[in-house]
């Protein structure tokens, strides 16, 4: 039986573990081991950074700098970092939109993404495993496949008979959906700068996402209070310097002020061997057997 804390939250590409629930894995990295599972390279990222100055060897090696910026932000969170080894499908664009790339993370079988992820389930043993909901968060095609991924390997972990050279089974006892970035978040944030007397520089962010069509919010089961850890989640997303612009909308909100009016990160309570809570979780770890709150 493990005792400690451990948590592995799964996410897409190099940087989304720092703009969604990094304040939650500094949190838990001091009190356990948080282990962050990277499904792909990043390899067909921009660089989104304006005032990054492209180089040769920058736009040569951009998969190299990525891993180097994933390994830069795994070390100010506090947390242990692996890579599954998929190859990034892009954001396809156009009406209607074109296929992915063949070979790519969202076009191969799920079966070997399943396997790998199964295999650092049972080796990390976590208590707590975060994952994206069924939309991806967003509609990004390796969004999407890493939800699938996550609740595949999820089930495929705890069955004696999946794979058992992968290692002994082992039962997650709760899986969170990441809904931290969401747009009730924004609007109180938007709305207690407005009512402070300030500029809201988040106007800017709600007319650039006017446009999408994105799925009804999924209502938090949790909500971890992380104001203590925004310095090591500023860290980790100026750590990844070719896609985080220094006035990126990340960075928009006085943080004594984000500390006062939103200093939660939030998740949904997907699945749990425990039951469901009565009400709002402040620790992701509530109700485990073994796991003192």
């Amino acid at each position: 039986m493990v005792t400690e804390k451990r948590l592995l939250a799964v996410h897409a590409h190099p940087d989304d573990e720092a703009s969604k629930g990094a304040g939650t894995a500094a949190k838990y990295a001091q009190q356990g081991r948080v282990r962050i599972v990277t499904c792909t390279g990043g390899e067909r990222g921009d660089i989104l950074n304006p005032y990054l100055k492209i180089t040769p060897e920058l736009e040569q090696d951009l998969v190299g700098v990525r891993r180097a910026e994933m390994a830069a932000a795994a070390a100010a969170l506090g947390v242990e970092h692996t890579w599954l080894g998929f190859i990034d499908s892009g954001l396809p664009t156009g009406d209607p939109l074109p296929p992915v790339p063949e070979g790519s993370f969202a076009a191969i079988p799920l079966d070997e993404p399943i396997r790998r992820l199964t295999a650092e389930i049972r080796e990390f043993r976590p208590q707590v495993l975060i994952c994206y909901d069924e939309s991806g968060g967003y509609p990004h095609p390796d969004h999407i496949r890493a939800h699938e991924v996550s609740v595949g390997a999820y089930r495929a972990a705890a069955d004696a008979n999946y794979a058992p050279e992968l290692g002994e089974p082992w039962q997650i006892t709760k899986v969170y959906y990441d809904i931290s970035l969401s747009r009730r978040r924004m609007r109180t944030l938007h709305e207690g700068l407005l009512a402070r007397g300030k500029e809201s520089p988040l106007e800017v962010w709600f007319t650039r996402h006017s446009h999408e069509q994105r799925p009804e919010e999924l209502p938090a089961s949790a909500r971890i209070d992380v104001a203590e850890f925004f310095p090591q989640r500023d860290a980790a997303l100026r750590a990844h310097q070719t896609q985080i612009s220094p006035d990126s909308t990340f960075f928009a909100v006085p943080r004594d002020i984000e500390a006062e009016i939103w200093p939660w990160e939030e998740f949904y309570l997907a699945f749990s061997q425990v039951g469901m809570p009565e009400k709002m979780e402040s620790d992701l770890f509530a109700r485990i057997p073994g796991i003192e709150s």
